[in-house]
Formats: structure tokens, sequence, C-alpha cells
């Protein structure tokens, strides 16, 4: 399972890109309005893509299908391999239709159903994107859907790549790689947690004491 950054933090994406594992970068409105309010959005994009390179969604506001249209064309002239991120809404998928006869990779984001996600995959998306966490914020379990949509998927032969979004914690990236997520992308601090454990910590100080205590021995026969 790959995974992504869901951030429009500079410097957790430059953090995390360094680390080397992490192959693209979602984000929308609400997360590049979060860090600073007057940020260039284009020139903001631009500067996680460089950071980055491989995926990046761009996310556009319109509602309407020619909106949107004319907002993923404005995006592709300053990034050229953007993928257009687009709402899973009636006029939404009206959009993705149009933009896969323009073999333009497109991102259904806010699907929250495996109804949701097979319109989202007949319309023609690359990636269709299923809200875990905000399904879990009101008493669902947002991992079942990722379930049924892989069944769904396995047994019909589905292209859309299958991607976990809303990631919570450290176990939603653990699940949705069993449930067969293609993708999890990661808020900053979980993903981050999910490299720690607190025997690997242990594990290192107890291997540097133990080199130390070699070390000095050795010095004390030399």
């Amino acid at each position: 399972m790959e995974l992504y950054l869901d951030s429009a933090n500079l410097n957790e994406i430059r953090e995390v890109a360094a680390l080397g594992i992490i192959s693209g970068v979602t984000t929308n409105p609400s997360l590049i309005a979060k860090e600073d309010p007057t940020v260039d959005v284009k020139e903001r994009i631009k500067e996680i893509h460089t950071l980055v390179g491989g995926h990046t969604s761009v996310e556009v506001v319109s509602t309407d299908t020619a909106g949107m249209l004319k907002e993923a064309e404005e995006i592709l002239k300053w990034l050229p391999n953007a993928t257009i991120k687009i709402p899973m809404i009636p006029t939404g998928l009206a959009a993705v239709k149009e933009l896969t006869r323009q073999n333009i990779p497109t991102n259904v984001t806010l699907s929250f159903s495996a109804t949701q996600a097979l319109a989202a995959n007949n319309a023609g998306a690359t990636y269709v994107s299923v809200f875990v966490g905000r399904l879990d914020d009101i008493g669902y379990d947002g991992m079942s859907v990722v379930r049924d949509v892989r069944a769904i998927w396995d047994m019909q032969g589905l292209p859309s790549l299958i991607l976990a979004a809303s990631i919570r914690h450290p176990i939603h990236i653990l699940e949705a790689a069993k449930a067969g997520a293609d993708i999890s992308t990661c808020p900053y601090k979980p993903l981050m947690q999910s490299l720690k454990n607190p025997l690997t910590d242990a594990g290192l100080k107890a291997f540097l004491a133990d080199y130390e205590k070699w070390k000095k021995e050795v010095e004390k026969v030399g």
C-alpha cells in the first residue's frame, strides 16, 4: 500500500519526503487555509509538488460541472501532471467523465459509501477517496466501507485505485492496508506515530550502551 501525506505544511512535507516513505501528497482548501489564510494557493501547491514529486491532488472549489472543468484547465496550466480532485456529487461525476475523456487523472473525494465509490469508478475516476475517520466520528465503521469497496473491486475487476482518507491514527493505516486499500493518505501526526515503538527506542538504547561498554574494554586492552 502506498502512503501519501495529507498536508499543506511545507515543513511537515519536507521532513516526511526526506524519509522516502511517501509517494504523493493530497491537500485541500481547508488544509491550505489552516496553514496561512493569505497564502497563494497556486504557489503553495507548486512548492509541495517540488518537494515530493509523484502524485499531487489539487482540489477544485466549484460545485457546477462547467466551473470544475474550467478550474481543472487552469490548474493544469501551472501543474501539468496534477491529479484533479473532484467532490462526490452528481455535477462532479459529470466533470470526472469529461476529464477522463481527456485522459486527465481524477481523485473523487468525500466518498462515504461503496455505492458512491462505484459511481465514481464508473464515471472514470483514477482514485476514489473513502473518508474513514469522518464515518467513525458519527458512529459508523469507516473501514468497513473500504473492505466493501475492495470486495466489489476484486469481484468486478474495477480499475479505480482505492484511497483510504480521513486517517485519524496509526491503527487506521494498519487496517487500511489489511482492508486492501491501494493508498492511504495520512496527516503528519498519525503517519509519524506509526513509525514509533517504545521497544525500538529501548532496543537502540541498549545497543548503543553495549557498544560503548565494548569500546571501553577495547581501549583498556589497547
